[in-house]
């Protein structure tokens, strides 16, 4: 994690580019999951850093801010990314027993296979709660 706490956000444009080629160019499906922890939650940073360190290569994760990010699923559907979120977030809190549950928000954003149009303007608002602007 850089020392603000978040990615590059120019690499969030790369990301949903990447994601949109596989949907399109080789009917790939995707899930966009979306991570809300509460405002200075301490655990949250070391959920991300497992996270990373249990996911295949072509799987991504990107932090926006310290208490939110993006965790991008791909060859999945929405019901194995589910599975595959839960089963993280228990390994998480066994190897990392807290006095208080990781409070923390999921949400996910199934991108089927074939023509898909992935933009921050569209995803954010789905998967953190927001309305979405007209173009």
């Amino acid at each position: 994690m850089s020392r603000h706490g978040s990615d590059d956000p120019r690499k969030l444009r790369e990301l949903f580019a990447r994601t949109e080629a596989l949907a399109s160019e080789h009917d790939v499906a995707s899930v966009v999951v979306g991570f809300a922890a509460r405002e200075g939650s301490l655990l949250f940073p070391d959920l991300l850093t497992f996270l990373g360190s249990e996911l295949r290569v072509e799987d991504q994760i990107f932090r926006l801010t310290r208490e939110r990010a993006l965790l991008v699923l791909r060859d999945v559907d929405a019901g194995q990314a589910r599975a595959v979120v839960e089963r993280l977030r228990a390994d998480f809190e066994d190897e990392f027993p807290a006095a208080d549950p990781l409070d923390v928000e999921i949400r996910y954003l199934e991108v089927p296979p074939g023509p898909a149009v992935l933009t921050v303007k569209h995803v954010l608002p789905v998967i953190f709660g927001g309305e979405v602007e007209a173009d």
